[in-house]
């Protein structure tokens, strides 16, 4: 992971949780447009609870348990969120404002992979271009729901703009990712 494009996301106060020490995510758009994300979750695997590996295919809510997101404006008012799950499974949903969900046109996937170790697991996606609003930089909201071994969940996020987790909130789309 590189140290340069790394960011630490917070844990929201209302749900502080003592079984994971860090999340950070190393986010890269390159010069095609693609964008490489790799989420950290500093903490033993046994202290999360993973989803059982899937066939990489849409699934919804996958945020109901362990899932890493992002969320991109694409202009003053939408934007789009994406789920990725440690399964493999993924959701991408278009809002023409805030909450305001709309039907979908995704031709591609993107890919996920998981890899474990003892003091971390990592999720690392590959968004095409294809899938990624146009332009030279992008406003983006990173965020994770962790699910613990004891079924609690935390939220992380860049920043909270509100008292309990709401990762729609458009003041928290506080990184933009420019094509190196």
């Amino acid at each position: 992971m590189s140290a340069q494009n790394t960011h630490s996301l917070l844990c929201h106060p209302a749900s502080p949780c003592a079984g994971v020490f860090a999340v950070e995510v190393a986010a890269n758009l390159d010069a095609h447009g693609d964008l490489a994300l790799c989420y950290r979750l500093g903490a033993a695997p046994a202290a999360l609870r993973l989803p059982a590996p899937r066939p990489p295919a849409f699934a919804d809510g996958l945020w109901q348990h362990t899932c890493c997101e992002l969320f991109v404006a694409v202009d003053a008012e939408k934007y789009r969120e994406f789920n990725f799950s440690p399964s493999g499974e993924w959701a991408v949903y278009d809002f023409a404002g805030y909450r305001e969900r709309i039907d979908s046109a995704i031709s591609v996937a993107p890919q996920i992979s998981l890899v474990q170790a003892d003091a971390a697991v990592e999720l690392r996606v590959l968004i095409p271009a294809a899938l990624l609003p146009g332009g030279a930089a992008l406003q983006v909201g990173l965020t994770a729901v962790l699910e613990a071994a004891d079924g609690s969940k935390t939220y992380w996020a860049l920043a909270h703009a509100a008292a309990q987790p709401d990762f729609h909130l458009r003041q928290s789309f506080t990184l933009t990712l420019k094509a190196s």
